[in-house]
């Protein structure tokens, strides 16, 4: 009766664990797959199609090489209008006869905001949508067409496996005020960031850290590079999203490791991992390098 009773007990563990596997299995995939809803959006990155860095004086718009900012073919028309750039200053004038709005409403002239710090405004004419961006010191127009070819043609994010094994608590160290940092960019520059602190955890039997920024309230931001880099995983790093601290504790589920906006096109300004965020370890999870 007792081996009975210990046996039963065991067996009860055993579904218990495959049941919570399973249930972690499914919101994972559920995850990634809202995930690649996001990516393949209307305004998603895939939509992403130019990046055009603003001279001081008149910056003409339209279709063809001969234009400053370069509509794609889907513009019907030769000349768009032109931006009259100065001290940070953005005005927008369209040429007479072509249809352009901002907010839903025609637009002939308007002074452009920034998305720094927001919103931007975004002029929108056609299948295309574009607006002003500040990096640092530089303003930009970056361009955006629905009808992009390569969200056409996107054949689909891959993922490592799913893994529990990946999901670790890690100790939020925090610093007594937040700290400022300079994340370094694919531009070459730097982004000035916050830092709350450091979220120490053990991963593979290794004691590791990664030092997260802040993008809003609400989450903790990780920007960071592994040895699956460069073959298996993208080659600048990768992204991940937590929860803010609960307790003094931070969860890093690396199985929701994602791949940069500059992993998919070429007109994205992307944060790249700091040297304290380059891991001496294979974290086989999360996004593959695919594209």
């Amino acid at each position: 009766m007792i081996r009975l009773t210990l046996f039963l007990v065991v067996i009860t563990f055993m579904l218990w664990g495959c049941a919570a596997s399973s249930a972690y299995k499914v919101e994972i995939e559920g995850w990634r797959s809202n995930h690649e809803t996001e990516l393949r959006a209307d305004d998603g990155w895939l939509t992403l199609t130019g990046l055009y860095w603003l001279k001081d004086g008149i910056n003409t718009i339209g279709k063809g090489g001969e234009y400053d900012i370069q509509l794609t073919g889907n513009f019907k028309q030769a000349r768009f209008g032109e931006i009259d750039f100065h001290d940070g200053k953005a005005v927008l004038k369209v040429e007479p006869g072509v249809d352009a709005a901002a907010a839903g409403k025609p637009v002939s002239e308007i002074e452009m905001q920034s998305d720094d710090p927001g919103p931007a405004t975004k002029i929108t004419t056609g299948s295309q949508t574009f607006y002003l961006i500040k990096r640092e010191d530089k303003f930009g127009i970056r361009l955006k067409d629905s009808e992009n070819d390569e969200r056409r043609n996107f054949s689909g994010e891959h993922w490592f496996p799913v893994d529990q094994s990946y999901r670790v608590t890690g100790t939020f160290e925090p610093f007594d005020v937040p700290k400022d940092v300079e994340i370094p960019n694919v531009m070459g520059g730097t982004f000035k960031m916050k830092s709350p602190g450091i979220v120490k955890f053990k991963l593979q039997g290794k004691d590791l850290s990664l030092q997260p920024v802040v993008e809003d309230e609400k989450s903790l931001f990780f920007i960071f590079k592994d040895r699956t880099s460069n073959n298996e995983t993208y080659g600048a790093g990768r992204f991940l999203y937590t929860e803010n601290p609960v307790n003094g504790q931070v969860v890093l589920d690396f199985n929701k490791a994602e791949n940069p906006p500059c992993a998919y096109t070429t007109f994205a300004t992307c944060p790249v991992p700091p040297s304290q965020n380059r891991l001496d370890v294979e974290i086989k999870a999360g996004e593959l390098k695919t594209h």
